[in-house]
């Protein structure tokens, strides 16, 4: 594993670690209100590693549902995580399947996000870039998930104080880093509608997976967009 290609994987992930700091005490918090006790959430944390998911198990654990259907709604929540192993396995190909089945443990959306950024900037995503990137935002999920569930009796109600409007924001935020990819509008219009509709016909956790489902469909339709080079080529040509 090249030292130099971690460290860059690291620098990379900083920003991301700052960033998913609050989700990690959010769910900190939100675990002791609901009866777990600081290693329970610390544990969580660990083995599952999903934010979204994580809050949706709480939620459902407190309300003392059959374990399957808490089963069954947090794996409607990550259903787009077996979408992201899918488009990996075209991304870093190179890798053998020890390698995949660490590396995939930690694909959270930033990390794959940032997996696809790496692959179109360099042309392949490196095991020990990803694993530096993947560590850092670790650790700070882990240590702020701990900080949380530490000092949850000082934060209160999380919603009370607006922590809960952290994740839309935060997903919107990395959504939009996409905004210049061919079709981004038209697919991200139709997630949304598609993800609105369900959460008001289905309901929730499912409108996550059907959301995304639309979108898909909708890029499997349209044709390919024209990378801007070309367009600019051939605007001077008719010019």
């Amino acid at each position: 594993m090249s030292v130099s290609t971690f460290r860059s994987g690291v620098k990379r992930g900083l920003p991301v670690t700052l960033s998913v700091i609050p989700f990690g005490a959010l769910f900190g918090a939100v675990a002791i209100d609901n009866g777990l006790t600081i290693a329970e959430a610390v544990l969580m944390s660990g083995t599952l590693y999903a934010g979204a998911s994580q809050l949706v198990g709480i939620e459902l654990f407190n309300q003392n549902l059959p374990a399957w259907l808490v089963i069954l709604s947090i794996f409607a929540v990550n259903f787009r995580h077996v979408l992201y192993s899918a488009a990996m396995v075209r991304i870093v190909p190179d890798w053998s399947v020890a390698k995949k089945a660490v590396g995939f443990f930690f694909m959270v959306d930033p990390q794959f996000a940032e997996a696809v950024r790496e692959k179109e900037m360099h042309g392949k995503v490196g095991f020990a870039w990803y694993m530096g990137y993947a560590l850092i935002v670790y650790t700070g999920w882990m240590i702020s998930t701990v900080a949380g569930a530490s000092l949850g009796n000082l934060i209160g109600d999380p919603k009370a104080a607006g922590f809960d409007v952290l994740l839309p924001v935060y997903f919107m935020g990395m959504v939009m880093g996409f905004r210049k990819r061919g079709n981004f509008y038209p697919v991200m219009l139709a997630s949304a509608i598609g993800a609105i509709a369900a959460f008001h016909f289905v309901g929730s956790p499912w409108h996550v997976s059907i959301g995304a489902m639309t979108g898909i469909l909708l890029a499997v339709i349209l044709p390919p967009a024209r990378p801007e080079t070309e367009v600019t080529e051939a605007s001077g040509e008719h010019a």
